[in-house]
């Protein structure tokens, strides 16, 4: 073989095994390991709020496997979890990464951004709206929130390629923003909604109004769960900053013993809080969503849900707007989270239909 032909097969092997190590590491890097990463935003919606609300949220983003590889851009989906239950980030690196990692590799959803964030006040829930007691929730998520995501990650920074999805109150809030905010989010997967309008009792029913009425500090408060939930949806849809230490106008109050309606303050309740309330303002909103699903379990012990969003869907239809609903035999809550639950089954398949997972060409 002539010294020519020699270096030429020494170049053609250098190329092919150059080209061999490249395939082989970015093999290598598209089956990396799915990353979950924690971050904190000091955000400046909370400041002036009445009630000690933290202005620095956490948050979580997962993110999917072979994320730092390449350029690729990927879709979003927000979760709102339950804001009765503590802000867990561990959870969401192992029983929820384990799981969005089982759906991707199973061709339930294709690669896809999840992002979950702290949005409880120190009564529960925020609501997700703006108050001048609990501070600017709507404004946060909005106007912080979605453009730092977009900014530090790779997102598709669209509202076809961005959803929003959440569980009991976060549902309420996946509702309320995907309402509200279309322009933002194309698409919303409600799992088991509260506040979704009246139930089988009415809503002055439910708090200790003798209790709300007489205390002078919240550390007075008992830690009765039923009246603290219905204190977070007061400061959130009926507040008034005159009126320490709660800071709300009551519904209802005592005279002679007997519980005496405010009609003003109920009208003001019922038009700012249900979202049967707002489906007349908002419903061309509702019908430009890309995808639009609810569900509720039927067992659920307080079946002021079940009836609630029993009403819902048919006051959609009666709007014409487009949606799926589902009541589902079980209770609420069980078990969403595992191999065979609600987010793999239904939330995650959902996403996986309505989002667009590749950026549009010119």
């Amino acid at each position: 073989m002539s010294m020519q032909s020699i270096r030429g097969f020494v170049r053609h092997f250098l190329v092919a095994a150059a080209f061999a190590i490249m395939c082989i590491a970015t093999a290598r890097a598209a089956t990396a390991d799915s990353t979950v990463v924690s971050r904190e935003i000091h955000s400046r919606n909370f400041a002036g709020n009445k009630i000690g609300t933290n202005p620095v949220r956490r948050m979580i983003v997962y993110l999917p496997a072979g994320y730092d590889a390449a350029a690729t851009r990927y879709p979003v989906i927000y979760f709102l979890p339950n804001p009765l239950s503590e802000f867990r980030p561990d959870f969401y690196e192992s029983t929820a990464k384990k799981l969005l990692d089982r759906a991707i590799d199973s061709g339930e959803i294709s690669k896809f951004i999840l992002v979950s964030v702290d949005m409880a006040t120190p009564f529960g829930s925020s609501w997700y709206v703006n108050s001048p007691v609990t501070g600017n929730w709507e404004d946060f998520m909005i106007q912080e929130l979605v453009p730092y995501v977009d900014a530090n990650f790779r997102t598709l920074p669209s509202r076809d390629s961005r959803g929003i999805a959440g569980d009991f109150m976060g549902g309420y809030g996946a509702i309320r923003f995907g309402m509200t905010h279309p322009e933002v989010f194309g698409s919303v997967y409600a799992m088991h909604p509260v506040g979704t309008g009246s139930g089988l009792l009415t809503m002055y029913s439910r708090p200790d109004w003798d209790e709300l009425a007489s205390v002078k500090s919240t550390s007075e408060l008992k830690k009765e769960p039923l009246t603290n939930i219905f204190l977070s949806i007061f400061q959130a849809h009926v507040p008034n900053v005159d009126k320490a230490p709660l800071f709300i106008d009551l519904q209802a109050h005592k005279v002679d013993g007997k519980l005496v309606i405010d009609s003003t303050v109920t009208a003001r309740l019922r038009d700012n809080f249900f979202i049967e309330s707002m489906i007349p303002k908002y419903a061309d909103n509702l019908k430009s969503l890309r995808g639009f699903k609810f569900d509720w379990a039927r067992s659920d012990q307080n079946q002021d849900h079940v009836y609630s969003n029993q009403a819902l869907t048919h006051k959609l239809n009666e709007f014409g707007i487009a949606h799926e609903s589902e009541e589902y035999n079980g209770l609420w809550g069980a078990g969403n989270w595992d191999d065979g639950g609600r987010i793999y089954t239904d939330v995650l398949p959902f996403f996986g239909k309505y989002l667009v997972f590749e950026a549009k060409t010119q």
